[in-house]
């Protein structure tokens, strides 16, 4: 790339720089992670105010609290994942036909 006009090397720097912010934009460890932890939060919710009728149901085992933690963890654990390890969007040339 060093060949090319400075205002053409701009643009592809800045193209690459978009394709690198959308790659960790919509990494699917953010989206799963992210739908988990608002779920957990919703179920969990349900589960700690479970009446006794609820909870006779389902032989006396809060599902809903078991089940929204079990969410809550997961979702956590694929944030921290992305957190820990996140994506790199490739920086080298494109591949060359031939």
């Amino acid at each position: 790339m060093s060949d090319l006009p400075e205002d053409l090397h701009q643009h592809v720097s800045d193209l690459e720089a978009e394709s690198a912010t959308a790659a960790r934009l919509f990494d699917i460890r953010r989206i799963i992670g992210g739908l988990f932890v608002v779920y957990g939060i919703i179920v969990t919710a349900a589960g700690i105010t479970a009446s006794d009728a609820d909870l006779r149901k389902a032989e006396d085992i809060n599902i809903n609290l078991w089940t929204g933690l079990g969410m809550l963890a997961l979702g956590l654990f694929f944030l921290g994942w992305l957190w820990l390890r996140p994506s790199v969007a490739p920086t080298g040339p494109p591949p060359e036909d031939g």
